[in-house]
């Protein structure tokens, strides 16, 4: 009889324990999930693209930023002082299509500095246009592929570096 009962203590301990363990699983996997959805919730830029024709064969191409409140962009040139990732415009080779100059940064550009880390940052808040003349090497209709790597940050959190893929249409 005794060993009767040791039997059952010991099922019912190990279905107890059972029991315990899958509920610990499940929320695991809950609390994973929940974690995982909100990091991807996050995305403070929406991004836009597009090109506008300035003259025969002539376009600018524009990669618009539309920043969310209190989140901030960081320009392509920092100072030697700043800490963060500039934002990096990289364009794929076409060989219908030159680029004419730099990229231009257009909107409000904020100089950001902290005296107590002693860092410095050149940023931007709410919206930012970056514009790429581009000329085609013929009356074709083609596409201009590439990427944009970003950095945005608030006063409490800065995100890692984002990379984000654009295709915009030159015809």
């Amino acid at each position: 009889m005794l060993q009767h009962t040791r039997r059952c203590i010991c099922k019912f301990a190990f279905a107890k324990n059972k029991k315990r363990m899958k509920t610990f699983f499940y929320t695991l996997v809950l609390a994973f999930s929940f974690g995982t959805a909100a990091s991807q919730t996050i995305n403070p830029v929406q991004w836009s693209y597009s090109a506008k024709k300035i003259a025969d064969k002539t376009y600018e191409v524009h990669l618009t930023a539309n920043i969310l409140p209190s989140w901030h962009l960081y320009s392509q040139n920092q100072p030697e002082d700043a800490i963060n990732i500039p934002t990096e415009i990289l364009f794929s080779k076409n060989p219908l299509v030159t680029l004419t100059g730099p990229v231009k940064e257009v909107g409000k550009l904020q100089l950001f500095k902290d005296e107590k880390l002693k860092i410095s940052a050149n940023q931007y808040s709410s919206k930012v246009d970056f514009v790429q003349v581009v000329k085609l090497k013929a009356n074709v209709k083609t596409n201009l592929v590439g990427s944009v790597e970003y950095q945005t940050c608030d006063d409490k959190k800065c995100l890692p570096a984002k990379k984000v893929d654009f295709t915009v249409a030159l015809n």
